[in-house]
C-alpha cells in the first residue's frame, strides 16, 4: 500500500455503477433481463418497445402475475430476489433470473419505473423507491429511460441508435425462440417490427422469428431424451436440410433450460452430426433446445448467464451428434432412394427412430461404432487407350473400381446390388439376338450417355438427365468400401508409445469408456497408472501426432468412429479419380451404375455426387411445349 494511494472503501454510488456495468453494458442487456423477469412471472403475452435504439427508452409490458406494494418497495435494491433464499437453491434453478441484480443495476444507470398492482415505483441514483398510486392493470409495465445519462464515460462507448436497436431486436428474438407458447411483439420507434403469436411449434417460431429466406418446408424438428421416468437430459432440434447452409457457425443456436448459452461442445455436436451431409466449409442452420436436470447444470458462472457448467456433457454431446446423424441418414434415404429430380418436391415424412444412448450424464456411454478396412487400396490408373494395351480391361476396372472379376465388393447389407454385365455387353447381346423374336432382353434402367467437360458423366434414367461428378461418386464408393470393410483396422506399433496425462477423474472415465472402441479401430490403449495412459499402436492411415489425438479426445470430444471417418474420407479423396481423367466407356458406365446403388448420394465431405434435371424441366428451359 502506498501512502499516496491508500486503500479505501468505494462510496455506494461508484460501487453500484461498477456492479451495474457487469450486468448492464448496453440497451439490449436491459431487454434481456426484463424479458427474463416477464417470462418468470408466467406471462403469456410480452411486448417490448424501444425508442432511440433503447438508449432513450425501453418499455416491457407483460400480463404475468404482477407485483405487490411490498415487492415494489424492495425490488430494485442490490441482490433483492423472490427466486432463491439459500445457496442450495442455486443448485436447482428453474427460473431464468435469480440473482436480484437486474433491477438494481438498471436503476443505477438509468431512470427506472415499474407499474403493477395499483402502484407505480420510481428508482434511480437520485430517487430511492418512490411509490405512488396508479391505475390497476393486469401484469407489469417496466420502463427504463435515459440510459447512462449519469454515466457519460460509458455512454460514449454506445453505438449509433440504429445499431443498438438491432442488438435489442436480436436479444428479443433470442428470448422468443425458446418459448413458442408465449406471444411476443417487438416495437421500435412506434412501429411493430416483429409479431409472434402464441402456440407455434419450435420450428415455426425459429423460422418465423429469424425471417429466413428459405421456405419453412426445408426445416425439420425432432426430439430425443436420455430415457427413464426422470430423464437427466432431453432436447429438441430444429435444423435445416443441407440446402440450407451457412459459411460460419453463427446460425447454430444452443439453449439450455430456456437460456441461450455459448457452449462450444454442443455447437460441435451439431457440426459432427451433419458431417458428410453439408458441403465443405458450410455449416447447418439449427437450434438445440436442451433440458438438463437442474442439479446437473450451473448457470451461476457468468454475469449475463451466457455460459453454463455441466456436470458431464459427454453423454449429451454424443446423444445430440448421433441423433442428428441418424436424422440425416434417414433424410438422405427418403429424398434420394427414388432418384427424384432436382425440381421435384421432397418428401417430408420420416419414421424417425434414432438410436441414442439412454445413459445418464454421469454414467458411461458407449460410442457409435463403425468398421474400418485394414486393406490397402490399390490406387487407380488414369485410362488412356494408347497406354493400357498391356493390361486387360477387366484388370483395369478391378483396380479402378475395386471390383473383383465376379463384380462384387464389400458393401453394407442395405445396399442394392448391381449387374456385373456392362451396358455395352447388354447392347451387344441384344444386337446378336435381334433376328430372333423369341428372345426378349430387358432394356437397361440406366443409359450412360458419355463424358462432359472432363469432369462429369452424363446418364439418362427415368425420363431424367443425370449429371454425375466422377470424382465425387468414386470418392463415395471408396469411402463406403473402407467404412464397411469388416474386421479390425490395420495398425502399426509405436516404437515410443504416446503418453497421455489426464487432468481430471472425468477424463480418466472418458478414456475408460472409449478404450474398447479405440482398441478396435487401431489405438491400443492401456491405463498405466492414475492419470497416465499409453497408446501403443495407431491405425495404419493415421498421420496425426500425440497432441492431435489428445485434442480430438478431450478438447473437441470427437468420437473414435468419427476419427476413423475423417481418415477414411481423406484416403478416399486422395485415391479417387481426378477431374480431367479420361475413362473408357465400360469403366465409366460401370461407375454410373454404382452411383445409383449408393445409400448416400454425397461425397464424404457433403457434396452431391449428381444433379438431376427432369424431362419436363428441360422442355421448360428450351421453351418447348
Amino acid at each position: 500500500m502506498s501512502l499516496e494511494r491508500p486503500v479505501r472503501t468505494l462510496n455506494p454510488e461508484v460501487a453500484r455503477k461498477i456492479a451495474a456495468g457487469e450486468v448492464i453494458d448496453r440497451p439490449n442487456a436491459i431487454v434481456r433481463e426484463l424479458m427474463d423477469n416477464a417470462i418468470d412471472a408466467g406471462a403469456t403475452s410480452i411486448t417490448v418497445e424501444i425508442s432511440g435504439g433503447g438508449i432513450d427508452r425501453i418499455r416491457i409490458i407483460d400480463n404475468g402475475n404482477g407485483m405487490t406494494r411490498d415487492d415494489l418497495e424492495n425490488c430494485a435494491r442490490p441482490h433483492a430476489t423472490s427466486k432463491i433464499t439459500t445457496e442450495v437453491d442455486l443448485m436447482n434453478l428453474s427460473t431464468l433470473g435469480f440473482r436480484g441484480e437486474a433491477l438494481a443495476s438498471i436503476a443505477a444507470v438509468s431512470r427506472l419505473s415499474i407499474q403493477s398492482g395499483g402502484y407505480k415505483m420510481r428508482a434511480s441514483l437520485t430517487e430511492d423507491h418512490l411509490i405512488e398510486p396508479a391505475a390497476e392493470l393486469v401484469g407489469t409495465i417496466v420502463q427504463s429511460e435515459g440510459l447512462f445519462e449519469n454515466f457519460p464515460a460509458r455512454r460514449q462507448f454506445l453505438k449509433r441508435p440504429a445499431t443498438e436497436g438491432i442488438m435489442c431486436r436480436n436479444t428479443f428474438i433470442e428470448k422468443a425462440l425458446a418459448r413458442p407458447d408465449i406471444a411476443f411483439r417487438f416495437v421500435s420507434d412506434g412501429e411493430t417490427k416483429i409479431d409472434l403469436p402464441a402456440g407455434q411449434s419450435l420450428k415455426d417460431r425459429f423460422v418465423g422469428a429469424n425471417s429466413y429466406s428459405e421456405a419453412p418446408e426445408l426445416f425439420y424438428e425432432f426430439a430425443q431424451s436420455s430415457g427413464g421416468e426422470n430423464p437427466e437430459w432431453s432436447f429438441t432440434v430444429v435444423i435445416g436440410e443441407p440446402a440450407v447452409s451457412r459459411s460460419n457457425k453463427k446460425e447454430i443456436f444452443i439453449y439450455a433450460n430456456g437460456r441461450r448459452i455459448q457452449e462450444y461442445s454442443l455447437v460441435q455436436a451439431v457440426e459432427y452430426g451433419g458431417q458428410g451431409f453439408f458441403p465443405n466449409g458450410t455449416y447447418p442452420v439449427a437450434a438445440v433446445f436442451a433440458q438438463v436436470r437442474p442439479d446437473l447444470i450451473d448457470f451461476n458462472i457468468h454475469p449475463a448467464k451466457r455460459e453454463a457448467r455441466f456436470s458431464d456433457i459427454s453423454a449429451l454431446h454424443h446423444g445430440l451428434s448421433s441423433t442428428i446423424r441418424s436424422f440425416f441418414h434417414q433424410y438422405t434415404y427418403s429424398n434420394f432412394a427414388e432418384d427424384k429430380p432436382a425440381d421435384q418436391a421432397r418428401n417430408q415424412e420420416f419414421n424417425f427412430e434414432p438410436e441414442v444412448p439412454s445413459a445418464p450424464l454421469s454414467s458411461s456411454t458407449a460410442p457409435t461404432t463403425s468398421s474400418f478396412s485394414d486393406s490397402v487400396y490399390e490406387k487407380h490408373i488414369s485410362y488412356k487407350p494408347s497406354e493400357t494395351k498391356s493390361e486387360s480391361l477387366s484388370d483395369f476396372r478391378s483396380k479402378f473400381l475395386g471390383i473383383k472379376s465376379n463384380g462384387g465388393w464389400p458393401r453394407s447389407e442395405h445396399a442394392a446390388s448391381f449387374s456385373t454385365k456392362s451396358l455395352a455387353e447388354q447392347a451387344l447381346s441384344v444386337a446378336q439376338n435381334s433376328d430372333s423374336p423369341s428372345v426378349s432382353e430387358p432394356q437397361p434402367k440406366v443409359r450412360y450417355i458419355g463424358p462432359c467437360l472432363g469432369t462429369f458423366l452424363l446418364a439418362e434414367k427415368n425420363n431424367s438427365l443425370y449429371i454425375i461428378d466422377q470424382h465425387a461418386v468414386h470418392e463415395r464408393i471408396l469411402f463406403d468400401r473402407l467404412m464397411n470393410s469388416q474386421g479390425d483396422a490395420g495398425r502399426q506399433p509405436l516404437l515410443i508409445p504416446y503418453k497421455i496425462k489426464t487432468e481430471s477423474k472425468s477424463q480418466d472415465n472418458q478414456l475408460e469408456k472409449l478404450k474398447a472402441e479405440l482398441n478396435r479401430i487401431g489405438f491400443e490403449t492401456e491405463h498405466v497408472s492414475d492419470g497416465y495412459w499409453e497408446i501403443k499402436t495407431i491405425p495404419e492411415r493415421w498421420t496425426g501426432t500425440e497432441y492431435d489425438l489428445r485434442t480430438l479426445l478431450f478438447v473437441k470430444q470427437v468420437e473414435p468412429a468419427q476419427i476413423i471417418r475423417s481418415i477414411a474420407a481423406m484416403t478416399a479423396c486422395k485415391a479417387a479419380v481426378k477431374d480431367g481423367y479420361v475413362l473408357d466407356d465400360i469403366t465409366a458406365s460401370r461407375l454410373v451404375e454404382q452411383a445409383f446403388t449408393l445409400e448416400d448420394p454425397h461425397c464424404p465431405h457433403g457434396r452431391p455426387i449428381y444433379t438431376v434435371i427432369s424431362r419436363e424441366k428441360l422442355f421448360e428451359l428450351v421453351k418447348r411445349t
